[in-house]
């Protein structure tokens, strides 16, 4: 789509556009930090949870009928998503909508991202829409989803993928397509073991966001032949997509920023890639920018007071400095050097961060040095602990990540357990 494009034409495609967000994997790669709870449900950037991005991508794009399927541990992502996007309009055709795996067309929980869609085709029908747009709950990003719908109208599409430009070492954990000069896809491969380079740039690959727009009538008979297709595994990377390359008209859409460049998008599935993407938003001028106004991001947030700073004596001072510190938070006397704390998090006095990612409601106790640690929801961390400084030892009691990230959760320091995350 050009800059030419009526916002009128985009509009009229977004009213149009039934969006579904997969919410329901395992999230396995992120450890113990999916034990109770959804990957979509994680906590990200200090006052949000991962299924917030897409969500927010959808609304403000002018896409306001969404349905989230769910699946597995899903108790406090349906609970977040109750508390937080219920300001939609029902008696304007506008919802936010969860769909829980309920086996309506089998006795088999969703076999794949393909099978999750197909299990729910009675729901579509009934809002009958034009588009269907599907779309990853897990990922990281900001994207209207209008000029996608209209470069979809506008090359009489089938359907069409959303993509970005990875270094080829990443693209193994992606699926990879190769294009011709007009993007339409000439062939899609899952997670490559070599992935085919692009030709203007041999040092990446072009790679599937999990972002898909499909033509209604063209989903259903595509999902309806997938579910009768003997060794498939019902999803739309591995089975759906390289079935449909040959004989429909099926087209990347390369995804860009305002400015032409390659835009920011995270697919944070491992414990390494979540710290690290945590901590881009700690830099002066990170790449995802959540103070940005014109398209915020939504999220439920709960009532709490500022955060605040005490002490402020020698060897004593209650600091935080190249960090992000939320409401409630609660300095005391202590250090805090290149971190994010999320709300509702106590510091107590002569301890030290230094490059943490502390989720909510965690107490550190005195005397404390923390290095490198991601701190999981409702921890409490005993007086005079020290995390970070060696790796043998840390690894006897948590878990330590191939990059020297160190995981902790409640179980881990035998505290009082609360399986609500």
């Amino acid at each position: 789509m050009d800059s030419n494009t009526p916002e009128r034409y985009v509009s009229r495609l977004t009213q149009n556009t039934l969006a579904l967000i997969l919410a329901g994997g395992r999230g396995s790669r992120l450890k113990q930090l999916t034990k109770w709870r959804a990957k979509p449900a994680v906590p990200f950037g200090g006052n949000f949870r991962i299924i917030d991005f897409p969500l927010s991508n959808c609304i403000n794009s002018g896409i306001r009928r969404v349905a989230v399927l769910t699946q597995y541990k899903s108790h406090s992502l349906i609970r977040h998503i109750q508390q937080g996007w219920s300001f939609q309009r029902p008696e304007l055709g506008e919802f936010v909508e969860l769909v829980p795996a309920q086996q309506r067309v089998k006795d088999d929980w969703y076999e794949g991202t393909a099978d999750a869609v197909f299990q729910n085709l009675d729901i579509i029908r009934s809002i009958n829409p034009e588009y269907i747009l599907v779309l990853a709950g897990d990922h990281i990003y900001k994207m209207d989803y209008g000029p996608m719908l209209a470069a979809h109208q506008e090359k009489q599409a089938d359907m069409t993928v959303g993509c970005v430009e990875v270094p080829l070492e990443q693209a193994k954990a992606f699926g990879v397509m190769s294009v011709n000069k007009d993007s339409r896809i000439v062939e899609f491969n899952e997670k490559p073991e070599h992935p085919e380079p692009l030709p203007h740039n041999k040092e990446c690959a072009l790679a599937s966001m999990g972002i898909y727009i499909f033509n209604t009538k063209f989903l259903f008979e595509q999902l309806s032949k997938d579910a009768t297709t003997k060794g498939s595994s019902h999803d739309f990377g591995k089975d759906m997509i390289p079935s449909v390359i040959e004989k429909y008209r099926t087209y990347a859409y390369a995804y860009r920023d305002s400015s032409g460049d390659q835009p920011y998008w995270r697919d944070v599935g491992t414990i390494d890639s979540y710290w690290a993407a945590n901590m881009e938003l700690i830099g002066i001028t990170p790449e995802l920018n959540l103070y940005d106004k014109i398209w915020p991001i939504w999220t439920h947030q709960p009532q709490l007071p500022p955060a605040k700073f005490i002490f402020d004596d020698d060897g004593r001072r209650g600091t935080a400095i190249d960090s992000m510190v939320s409401a409630g938070c609660l300095i005391s006397g202590a250090e805090v050097h290149h971190s994010l704390l999320f709300s509702n998090v106590r510091i107590n006095s002569f301890t030290t961060l230094k490059d943490c990612v502390i989720l909510p409601d965690t107490t550190i106790g005195r005397n404390c040095r923390l290095n490198k640690v991601v701190v999981d929801k409702g921890c409490n961390i005993p007086e005079g602990t020290v995390i970070g400084e060696n790796t043998e030892e840390d690894a006897k009691r948590f878990h330590v990540s191939e990059d020297g990230v160190v995981l902790v959760i409640p179980e881990m320091l035998e505290a009082d357990i609360c399986h609500v995350r």
